[in-house]
């Protein structure tokens, strides 16, 4: 009798015990292809997690290093309206770049001006963007009073006007940075007849490519006494 129920037993559970098995082993399957598409998700999050966050990184310790450093800032009585006038007929910014900084583009810089007649953006130019022709024959800038509203130049240490190829701080080459004190803001605007000059004030705020900012105040004296000297601003 015990033998008979055993094979009963046996018999009965075979069937029951197969199908169990069967839907276990495709339970299985799911699991394990829906752990590999969260996990291939994860892997692609995580990737796009880290460029991003070196992106991030990098985009910040170029908003520090990437700075444009202010060595000097002066201005140049102006000889053709006579130091009675009390005008400037040059402004000059020396500029570097900050320490730890690789190549900055000055070309690609913008300064931001609050003078005494308002506030202006100024771009990167190495021409005076008049019909006016130089020597050779181009609208090359060849002089300060040439350098057109909206705008700011770049010289070398021979006070030639540089083009933008050139115009590359690096631990070498340092800069003046030129404006045309008739233009707005310092001025009126260029052909106006009005100056930067005596007793008057500005500020600059020089933005890098990298979006570093570097704030300069210029002040200028009270009283010129000669034509054509410099000025500390």
């Amino acid at each position: 009798a015990s033998s008979t129920m055993f094979q009963t037993i046996t018999t009965s559970d075979d069937g029951e015990r197969g199908q169990v098995g069967i839907g276990t082993l495709i339970v299985f399957i799911a699991l394990v292809l829906v752990a590999a598409i969260a996990a291939g998700v994860l892997i692609n999050t995580a990737g796009f997690l880290q460029s991003q966050a070196e992106a991030t990184g990098q985009e910040s310790t170029d908003l520090v290093s990437e700075r444009i450093d202010v060595t000097s800032t002066v201005g140049i009585v102006n000889e053709t309206n006579g130091s009675s006038s009390g005008d400037l007929q040059e402004i000059r910014v020396g500029v570097a770049g900050a320490a730890g900084s690789n190549q900055i583009d000055l070309s690609s810089a913008t300064i931001q001006a609050v003078g005494p007649n308002g506030q202006r953006n100024l771009i990167f130019t190495d021409t005076n963007e008049t019909t006016t022709t130089v020597a050779n024959g181009s609208t090359q800038l060849g002089n300060v009073s040439e350098i057109p509203d909206g705008a700011f130049a770049v010289q070398n240490s021979s006070g030639n006007f540089v083009p933008a190829s050139e115009a590359v701080l690096n631990d070498e080459e340092r800069f003046p940075v030129v404006f045309n004190p008739e233009t707005e803001p310092f001025g009126e605007g260029a052909g106006e007849g009005t100056y930067f000059g005596e007793g008057d004030t500005s500020s600059l705020d020089i933005v890098s490519p990298s979006g570093a900012t570097t704030s300069v105040e210029l002040r200028a004296p009270d009283l010129f006494n000669e034509d054509g000297e410099a000025v500390r601003l």
